[in-house]
């Protein structure tokens, strides 16, 4: 959304629904607009759903929102979000992309909400910008566009680009954009109203530290699986690991075996795969490309290792058709589900 807004009020803002989306990074960006209006006494803001063709269109929890205007309806916006979740590239068609062209020659200011900076960038109109993702697609849309800048932020604005890591940085982002047109005060008061606690600056952390994540605050164990997150292309060995955080190999097997029930080298490649099965999922990069992203040496050791871990291939996820279910979904070994998005 714009930073400044000097048109008449209420000032329309509209929102772009891609299949899939995701129903919570929309809710909280709809809702603080709803609450300001009705706490203002006029109505300050105004918001259209668009699809690409007037359709309803269902999100990711399997609700579907009937919407207001097809993209051929919408001539001109001040601000438009794009709004979408799990596999957003398949959403990507020429008329989309030309269409948000025209927007932005037009003036609008376009962002993305959760995954929707992956049509922004696939359409050319991220370039020189800095944006933010969910943190889980982030690692997927760094791998798709290395030469677009990018944050763990909650939220970015910019002049005439605007993003956020989707679930309740939506809510966050709005409330600043409120606090910017129309007093922090009122900011505030829309805050108390939807029961949230403060509004988070865009510098607060999308996730949790590593060391909540893994429950264990044990340096060593803290450090190890750091260095693996950074290093899932080019693995390290489990003796330069031991070496980087000052323990033996033996000592480092026994605290991931102690803290997280896990042998260390199992662990890595749990990582790899994981990272492998969103490339899969989000991208149309081919299973050799995806290999090697990962570490693995050809498509064949990747897909040995992909096949004993999900008891299915690499090729089985990408033709499959999933359900809004993620990465870690309760289905596969030793995962627990998404939040947030």
């Amino acid at each position: 959304m714009r930073l400044e807004y000097l048109g008449p009020s209420p000032e329309p803002i509209g929102f772009l629904l891609l299949p899939r989306f995701s129903m919570m990074a929309f809710f909280s960006a709809v809702e603080p607009l709803r609450i300001a209006n009705r706490i203002a006494g006029r109505p300050l803001f105004d918001w259209i759903l668009i699809s690409e063709d007037g359709a309803p269109v269902t999100a990711s929890s399997g609700m579907t929102l009937v919407v207001d205007q097809s993209i051929a309806e919408v001539r001109h916006l001040p601000s438009l979000a794009v709004c979408s979740g799990f596999h957003p590239e398949a959403a990507i068609s020429r008329e989309l992309l030309a269409w948000l062209h025209r927007l932005d020659q037009s003036g609008c200011a376009l962002g993305g909400m959760d995954t929707g900076c992956f049509l922004l960038a696939a359409a050319g109109l991220l370039e020189g910008e800095r944006v933010t993702l969910h943190w889980e697609s982030l690692p997927t849309f760094r791998e798709r566009f290395p030469g677009i800048s990018t944050s763990d932020e909650l939220y970015e604005l910019g002049h005439r680009r605007f993003s956020c890591a989707g679930g309740a940085a939506a809510m966050d982002m709005t409330l600043e954009i409120i606090a910017r047109r129309h007093g922090s005060r009122l900011a505030v008061d829309v805050s108390e109203q939807l029961v949230h606690e403060r509004i988070r600056t865009r510098s607060d952390q999308q996730r949790r530290s590593l060391a909540q994540r893994l429950g264990t605050h044990k340096r060593p164990l803290v450090e190890a699986v750091a260095l693996m997150e950074r290093h899932l292309e080019t693995p390290l060995s489990l003796t330069e690991i031991a070496r980087r955080v000052h323990v033996s190999p033996r000592q480092l097997q026994r605290l991931f075996e102690q803290e997280l029930q896990d042998r260390p080298r199992d662990y890595y490649l749990k990582l790899r795969l994981k990272r492998a099965r969103q490339l899969l999922e989000e991208t149309d990069l081919d299973v050799l490309s995806i290999a090697l992203a990962c570490g693995f040496t050809s498509s064949s050791g990747l897909s040995r290792a992909f096949r004993g871990h999900y008891a299915m291939s690499p090729r089985q996820v990408r033709n499959t058709t999933f359900d809004g279910t993620t990465f870690d979904d309760a289905t596969k070994p030793d995962a627990a589900s998404r939040q947030g998005s």
